[in-house]
């Protein structure tokens, strides 16, 4: 060991005054650093009393964090003094040091700090993995150990709260997550969803004046009950929502507008220049007529065999053309290029044949009014083996030779979401189906007049125009915008604060993604507290090394 130097424990413990370093020592795979404590004396844990009678002494050895990969011990050499309070029930203690050591620990306190950062970030085995590469010996459970123990951060006095839900279980299990509205930071998580649960938080912190939550009922009358001097705002995005499912209501209602034929503009055929060939190229264009196709096998037979004959190798001329290696060798093998010109195919029979007439004579016998897969269903029983789109492609082509067939109705949800988007979003076709299918059905008109209307003052925050929108939806007379607007009328104080004001829980939405990244990342299994703790501290600055 070295003698003591001040600038070394000025190094390797900065802001431990108190602590004297005497010496390090590199023994093997291990770094030792000899230490002491350079204070007289002690306090007494229990009743307080100064004491520098030293009893006894002895060393401990707890681990520090790693130095360049290699383990880190501090021998510390720790006294026992005698209380000098004669009614204390202690007659001994031991001295610790704050900051490095606490009453049977066995790391350092920034050893510690570091494990917490590591599960909090990482949460158990892959905080273990990250440890074992860092050279810090740390089980998964030790992690997730030090988690636990790690205070809470104070929430202190937010005047604006955002609350919204998030699952624990999917379907099953949810809780509530309180955001403060100005920071944006995670205030608190609670284990239910429930009226019962939020209240008493609410109840706790009455200097709360602006509350933006969801329009469940369960939060609007824990607002009501724990903090009626809070002004409640309905989320915009909760509004949005619940219109895009309203319209999505009427649309179902009024689905047989969706089959109606939609008729759209003829245009007037266009001619088209064809394309030149490319010299020199061997792709074969199949729909060409037979004379550009010969044209093109001619000049690319004279071209191979001019190179082939001049003495490049197919490989060469391959390379030179551009070309696939099978295509020069198979210009190379033609005597003569009308030998590449392929003669009209003999017709390939398939599974149907034998049917056909069958099927043309039952076609003829309905006048054209039975199915396709009432012709399947018959020909099956007599024997046919194949499935439906052989025969489904054999009636459109022969059977139905005036066009290609009508286009497919739009579904329910593809007709919400034209209805609900913007229409600068829309392509050309969705816009003029759109259009075709206003036309035709009066209720989806008036549906998307509504929307446009709800979706300016949701952008314009003008909630001064709500009164006369939750009438105009009334006289509507539709099932689902009225659903919606008679919502709209119960809640109607929370959502004109919500058209009207900027405060939004859209960073609760926020907050609820990243809860859904932290289960995923912990696999779904862990419990409750464990989540809290790392939603509430992982971006916080409580589990940093209390030293630096």
């Amino acid at each position: 060991m070295s003698q003591s130097c001040s600038w070394l424990g000025e190094l390797l413990f900065p802001s431990l005054p108190q602590v004297e370093v005497v010496g390090v020592e590199a023994s093997g795979a291990v770094v030792r650093i000899a230490a002491r404590v350079a204070v007289p004396g002690a306090s007494c844990p229990d009743c307080g009393a100064w004491s520098e009678r030293v009893h006894s002494s002895y060393l401990r050895y707890p681990s520090d964090l790693p130095s360049c990969g290699r383990p880190v011990t501090v021998v510390l050499r720790v006294r026992r003094f005698a209380c000098p309070a004669p009614v204390c029930r202690r007659r001994t203690f031991v001295e610790q040091v704050d900051g490095l050591t606490r009453r049977h620990g066995q790391v350092t306190e920034r050893q510690r700090s570091s494990v917490a950062g590591l599960g909090l970030a990482l949460a158990g085995r892959a905080g273990a993995r990250m440890a074992a590469l860092l050279g810090i010996r740390a089980s998964r459970s030790t992690l997730l150990r030090r988690v636990m123990e790690l205070p809470d951060q104070t929430v202190g006095a937010p005047v604006a709260v955002g609350v919204d839900d998030f699952a624990l279980r999917k379907g099953q299990t949810y809780g509530t997550v309180i955001t403060n509205a100005v920071t944006h930071e995670v205030l608190d998580l609670l284990p239910e969803r429930d009226a019962a649960t939020l209240a008493p938080w609410l109840a706790g912190h009455p200097q709360i004046k602006v509350i933006a939550r969801d329009r469940a009922s369960a939060y609007a009358e824990a607002a009501d009950r724990a903090a009626p001097q809070a002004q409640q705002v309905a989320e915009r995005y909760h509004l949005w929502a619940n219109l895009v499912r309203a319209v999505e209501r009427v649309v179902t209602d009024h689905r047989a507008c969706l089959c109606v034929p939609e008729s759209e503009p003829e245009l007037e055929p266009q001619w088209e220049a064809p394309l030149p060939a490319k010299a020199g190229s061997a792709d074969e264009d199949e729909g060409d007529p037979a004379g550009r196709i010969a044209e093109r096998r001619r000049a690319n037979h004279a071209l191979a065999h001019e190179l082939l004959n001049s003495g490049m190798s197919q490989r060469a001329v391959a390379k030179h053309l551009g070309w696939s290696r099978n295509t020069v060798r198979r210009y190379a093998q033609a005597v003569r290029w009308q030998d590449l010109m392929k003669g009209p195919q003999a017709p390939r029979t398939v599974k149907l044949d034998p049917y056909k007439p069958y099927m043309l004579r039952r076609w003829e016998e309905t006048g054209g009014k039975i199915s396709g897969m009432a012709l399947l269903g018959e020909i099956t029983a007599r024997g046919y083996r194949g499935g439906y789109t052989q025969l489904a492609a054999w009636k459109q082509r022969e059977l139905l030779p005036d066009g290609p067939p009508p286009p497919r109705p739009p579904t329910v949800r593809e007709a919400t979401d034209w209805l609900t988007r913007h229409p600068d979003g829309l392509t050309a076709d969705d816009a003029v189906r759109r259009k075709a299918l206003l036309a035709h059905c009066p209720e989806l008109d008036a549906t998307a007049h509504l929307v446009t209307t709800f979706a300016e003052m949701l952008t314009l925050l003008d909630g001064d125009r709500l009164p006369d929108w939750i009438a105009e939806a009334k006289a509507a007379s539709l099932p689902g915008i009225s659903t919606f607007a008679n919502g709209l009328n119960r809640d109607y104080a929370a959502v004109h604060a919500g058209l009207t004001t900027q405060w939004n829980s859209g960073h609760v939405e926020g907050a609820v993604n990243r809860i859904k990244m932290l289960k995923r990342q912990m696999f779904g299994r862990a419990s409750f507290p464990l989540l809290r703790k790392r939603v509430l501290l992982a971006s916080s600055q409580s589990c940093r090394w209390p030293l630096r």
